[in-house]
């Protein structure tokens, strides 16, 4: 088993821990947060005993693994700490704010040797894997492009003092907090993007822009639009077409793949449309998922190496699209 201990108890940090109580593979055992007058009950109930500080969780030898939801800015030393102190670490996206700064942190971590893994929870969602599977197989012919949406009502529920309020912290609108999900399936499902083009907007009252379109060239030939906001109804989908058909995640849960062949011309001359194949997954823990993976990534010692490969170029990705939000142009992607 795991022994983790967790760095950020608000709302998302205390989903984490809640996903894998009861679970054989990892265990948080200690915490550290802000605000730990608010986090007592939980952790309590949790079996979490929280500490004055991040060093304590760094020299203490009964903690084999740190897992990050603390705000993006503080990433990169935070993980820098922990591979120093040996400790495994899982992080949430995105890694850095920068893909400078998310170099020296994936470099810090292979020079220690421990794994590092990050928090893209939707890559372990077997509606994805459908997606994944029949890619590979070739069932949609050639990628043409991908569509997706995702969208949430938190804006109206972050306090304006909160860090997420924060546009140092959250950049090109809704980016950070739900755009880079996207941006890293089609990372993984089409490779590299060459340009980019991202216009925010304000909608609510914080001080963060909080609604973002994205529209993405990518070097084998495929496009991609985004939409992404957290102010308004909480929305999914992800579709992918192609030459044979196209392929649809959707639902807010992620709970309905959806496969649509192209219709195929009979022998006799009738053009036909072959039913549709829908699989639906409506209970499915995503974070627990995930958590476990980097449990066993941590037991076997071996980090996702293509996963983080997708991180990094979606962070040279992100530096374009915070350029092109405040330029108002298209730009290139480094790298």
């Amino acid at each position: 088993m795991v022994r983790a201990a967790i760095v950020g108890l608000g709302r998302w940090g205390r989903s984490l821990v809640a996903s894998v109580k009861g679970r054989e593979e990892i265990r948080f055992v200690a915490g550290h947060t802000r605000s730990r007058d608010k986090a007592q009950a939980f952790a309590k109930d949790h079996g979490v005993k929280l500490v004055d500080n991040f060093d304590a969780i760094l020299s203490d030898g009964g903690i084999d693994a740190v897992v990050l939801a603390t705000p993006h800015s503080q990433h990169a030393a935070q993980v820098k700490a922990a591979a120093a102190a040996g400790k495994h670490v899982f992080v949430e996206k995105p890694i850095t704010l920068t893909r400078d700064s998310a170099d020296d942190t994936v470099e810090a971590a292979r020079q220690a040797g421990v794994v590092l893994q990050v928090g893209f929870t939707r890559r372990f969602h077997p509606a994805i894997g459908e997606v994944r599977t029949r890619l590979g197989a070739g069932r949609i012919g050639t990628l043409v492009a991908m569509v997706g949406q995702h969208t949430t009502s938190t804006g109206a529920f972050i306090p304006p003092d909160n860090w997420r309020a924060d546009p140092e912290e959250s950049p090109a609108g809704a980016l950070t907090a739900v755009g880079v999900h996207l941006i890293d399936h089609m990372i993984e499902f089409a490779g590299r993007i060459e340009t980019v083009h991202c216009v925010t907007r304000r909608h609510g009252a914080g001080l963060a822009d909080d609604t973002t379109t994205i529209l993405l060239r990518f070097a084998g030939g495929a496009t991609g639009l985004i939409f992404c906001s957290v102010a308004t109804a909480t929305n999914f989908s992800f579709t992918v077409y192609g030459t044979k058909g196209l392929m649809e995640v959707s639902r807010a849960n992620l709970g309905r793949f959806r496969f649509v062949p192209g219709a195929e011309r009979a022998p006799s001359g009738v053009v036909a449309a072959p039913a549709d194949e829908i699989v639906d997954y409506p209970d499915f823990d995503m974070l627990q998922a995930e958590l476990v993976a980097f449990a066993r990534a941590v037991g076997e010692r071996k980090t996702d190496d293509a996963a983080i490969g997708d991180a990094l170029h979606g962070m040279s990705v992100f530096d374009a699209l915070v350029r092109s939000a405040r330029t108002g142009e298209i730009e290139p992607v480094a790298g």
